[in-house]
């Protein structure tokens, strides 16, 4: 890894993951010659890092660009624009061959366990396919190496000769943990992988996942519908609406203050397992607009109670509300930052 260049310096650096205003828009074309005729913005200018060892939850509703922001963070799509810093390099400005020195350092769980694995392949050659490819270990130690990653993650050394079809859900799931384990990562990015699983699996592999951090000093990106696991399993959250970041802060923290309107709606779904326990559930009106179409402003204006004037003109600054507590929301600027956008309103029609 010496001669791929670093661009910050990453000995005292707490952050193994760092992302600056990343963009990535997928282009709408149309007519004979393929034209583009407009962009869907699934990501668009987000920024956020990553403590080594730690785990950053990353939740919001379906199509607003969380999975797509994991597979850009990899590099499995390009980037419209941006930075991606994985341990002081950027992904981005590597080219293929330096690309694949470091592809062990950064892999991949995926939500499905049925789909991601392919079914002509034993169990042994789907974990140990890629453990050749990049030379981990010498040949001689090749079989050893596999049953170790094999029992680590909690499956037979017998395993090894069977194929994804005669497994459960949870089992393969294990089995593409075990995958992506095998290549010695330190950033794993983790794409749902427990929402296709039994509650009670789900739990069996959530306990895995931190036991392996715990182990092997693991960095995760946890991306989940499910607030209550990402709660438990995450030491910041980040919350996204329609490709942009509109809150990020500790788990603890913005469970038990979330500032951002859509946040308050996101966490006020949570269930309580009390039947006595009346739940104050904030409602949110209409559905979520098109990425290809977004509205001006504030793109949750139109689904916000809270919602002023200036929030239908101007998209709002992620600012550091609170110590280690960042908020997009006109709602929480300084007088002197809401008299300077007022000033710059259009005038209202008479």
């Amino acid at each position: 890894m010496d001669e791929i260049k670093k661009t910050t310096d990453t000995e005292n650096s707490e952050y193994l993951i760092e992302v600056n205003d990343l963009v990535k828009w997928f282009p709408i074309k149309a007519g004979f010659f393929k034209r583009t005729v407009n962009n869907v913005q699934a990501v668009n200018g987000i920024s956020f890092k990553i403590k080594r060892g730690s785990t950053m939850g990353l939740v919001g509703e379906s199509g607003c660009g969380k999975s797509t922001t994991g597979r850009t963070l990899l590099r499995l799509q390009s980037k419209t624009s941006g930075e991606v810093i994985f341990d002081g390099i950027d992904i981005f400005s590597l080219s293929k061959e330096e690309l694949r020195k470091i592809r062990p350092r950064i892999q991949i769980i995926f939500q499905d366990p049925y789909s991601s694995l392919s079914p002509r392949l034993p169990v042994g050659e789907i974990i140990g396919e890629a453990v050749r490819e990049h030379n981990i270990v010498p040949p001689e130690e090749y079989d050893d190496y596999i049953t170790r990653v094999m029992e680590v993650c909690g499956l037979p050394p017998y395993y090894k000769s069977r194929y994804p079809h005669e497994f459960s859900g949870g089992q393969r799931q294990r089995i593409c943990i075990a995958r992506a384990l095998a290549l010695s990562p330190e950033f794993i990015v983790c794409d749902e992988p427990v929402s296709a699983l039994d509650v009670s699996i789900q739990a069996q592999i959530i306990n895995l996942l931190r036991d392996l951090q715990k182990q092997f000093g693991l960095t995760y990106l946890f991306i989940s519908h499910d607030l209550s696991v990402v709660e438990h399993i995450s030491d910041t959250v980040g919350v996204m609406y329609l490709g942009n970041m509109v809150e990020f802060a500790e788990t603890e923290k913005i469970f038990s203050k979330p500032l951002h309107p859509y946040t308050e709606a996101l966490f006020s779904a949570i269930p309580i397992p009390d039947p006595d326990y009346k739940m104050n559930r904030v409602i949110l009106e209409g559905s979520i607009p098109s990425p290809a179409n977004p509205p001006s402003g504030c793109k949750f204006h139109t689904r916000c109670s809270k919602c002023m004037e200036i929030c239908k003109h101007f998209q709002p600054d992620f600012t550091e509300v609170e110590p280690e507590h960042f908020c997009a929301c006109h709602l929480y600027n300084s007088d002197e930052r809401n008299a300077e956008l007022k000033a710059q309103m259009p005038a209202p029609e008479r």
